[in-house]
């Protein structure tokens, strides 16, 4: 294996030093230190951080590689700086046994662009109406230890309560999309005065809140790990701050695209921004980024959707829900939490390494930047201003909402375990 001399580099945008990987491992961290063979990647202006960990990641095989292959979504994973990504379980057929998950591990470990951790669907077939194979999948090669009905809520209350008490056994987790269904049918936009202007049906924040409490309180009665999938309202920071304040188990995890973009933008009908849950007003995208900076949000998760252009490029009531956004997410967060003061580059590393990791349960990743690590290390230039592309992209899928933006950063070098997937910007195969 091909050693590996970072230069100049600032760990987590504070202290300059060299980072030396070998064997895999981080074997030293200094100044001037020796090559000694190794192969110098420049860093200099560059910000150096642990890989990045996605808890929440659509990679749509089985069942749809005409929108998404787990090999194109990990490359695609690899050029924004990612090290592991979780895949949700909603593929065809649905990840709610043993054979899927495990068949959706072995795609990752022979892509070899990132560690993929399938997540488990809750109910046979993301119905809502019987628990899946919970055990079965978290014995399985897979280990899978996260598990979601993603794209559905688990609406029933008794069963929620029985997936939490069941999880309790090998401290899993659910992860709960959070989305009465009885209150968003027909749904296609944020429920407000804009959706009246615009004749589309409204999905009201309260949807997403009143499942938000009462999975709380199921889990406070169970004693169990709740984790929140892209939350997006200001009424829901408010219910997990007050969680937390209480000491109950919960984290949570908003996504970039919810960071930054509003409602406001659906004024031109363009099914690129219609997505689930719906982009909110001014005051919802104010309140997570308050609450991803005071740790209230726990983490940061891409949710990357990808779509053919046949699910997009049609009129709105007809779209798909979804974007795409793993190799735009470091960019936003740049953009929307440390250029404007709100976090730092180690708060980022916290919120997009650190936490998610550990909250999935996967101690290969989400390590400090130290001696003896496991080298997944992610360089970045924060200076580079980039225009998104869609045509450029690793995706299969173009559905991107940020086309056109301006966004500062760029990954410049991605490494997995020791082995570069990503150098000079480019993918190395």
């Amino acid at each position: 294996m091909t050693a590996y001399l970072i230069t100049g580099a600032s760990i987590l945008g504070g202290e300059v030093a060299d980072i030396r990987i070998d064997n895999g491992e981080i074997v030293a961290i200094g100044n001037d230190l020796a090559h000694d063979g190794a192969e110098v990647v420049d860093g200099s202006g560059k910000i150096a951080l642990p890989g990045l960990v996605d808890l929440h990641t659509h990679l749509r095989e089985p069942g749809r590689e005409d929108a998404e292959t787990v090999l194109t979504g990990t490359r695609a994973a690899a050029m924004g700086g990612f090290t592991a990504v979780f895949a949700m379980a909603n593929t065809d057929p649905v990840a709610d046994t043993a054979g899927v998950v495990e068949q959706v591990w072995r795609l990752g470990r022979e892509a070899g662009y990132a560690d993929v951790y399938p997540i488990g669907a809750v109910t046979v077939g993301r119905q809502g109406t019987q628990l899946a194979e919970l055990g079965a999948m978290a014995d399985s090669a897979a280990r899978v230890r996260v598990f979601s009905d993603d794209g559905d809520c688990v609406w029933d209350a008794a069963l929620m309560r029985r997936a939490l008490e069941y999880v309790k056994a090998f401290d899993g987790v659910v992860a709960q999309h959070a989305q009465e269904p009885r209150l968003t049918q027909g749904a296609q936009m944020n429920e407000g005065a804009l959706s009246g202007i615009l004749g589309l049906t409204g999905w009201p924040s309260v949807a997403e809140e009143s499942i938000i409490a009462r999975d709380i309180l199921l889990n406070a009665h169970v004693g169990s790990r709740l984790h929140i999938c892209h939350l997006s309202t200001k009424g829901s920071v408010e219910i997990v701050r007050a969680a937390k304040k209480r000491g109950l188990e919960v984290t949570a995890e908003v996504t970039p695209h919810h960071l930054l973009l509003t409602e406001d933008l659906l004024t031109s009908y363009n099914p690129v921004f219609k997505v689930n849950p719906p982009l909110r007003t001014k005051a919802d995208v104010e309140a997570v980024r308050e609450g991803l900076a005071d740790g209230t949000i726990d983490i940061v998760a891409t949710d990357h959707a990808p779509h053919p252009v046949e699910d997009k490029d049609c009129e709105w009531s007809a779209a798909a829900f979804g974007m795409t956004g793993l190799e735009t997410a470091l960019s936003v967060v740049q953009h929307a939490m440390i250029d404007t003061k709100l976090m730092t580059w180690a708060d980022l590393a916290d919120r997009m390494s650190y936490r998610p990791a550990a909250i999935g349960q996967i101690g290969e990743h989400g390590r400090p930047l130290e001696v003896g690590a496991p080298a997944n290390v992610t360089l970045v230039d924060p200076a580079v201003e980039r225009t998104v592309v869609p045509g450029e992209s690793k995706s299969l899928s173009r559905n991107t909402p940020f086309d056109g933006m301006k966004l500062p950063g760029q990954v410049v070098a991605t490494f997995l375990r020791g082995t570069p997937t990503v150098l000079d910007g480019k993918l190395t195969r």
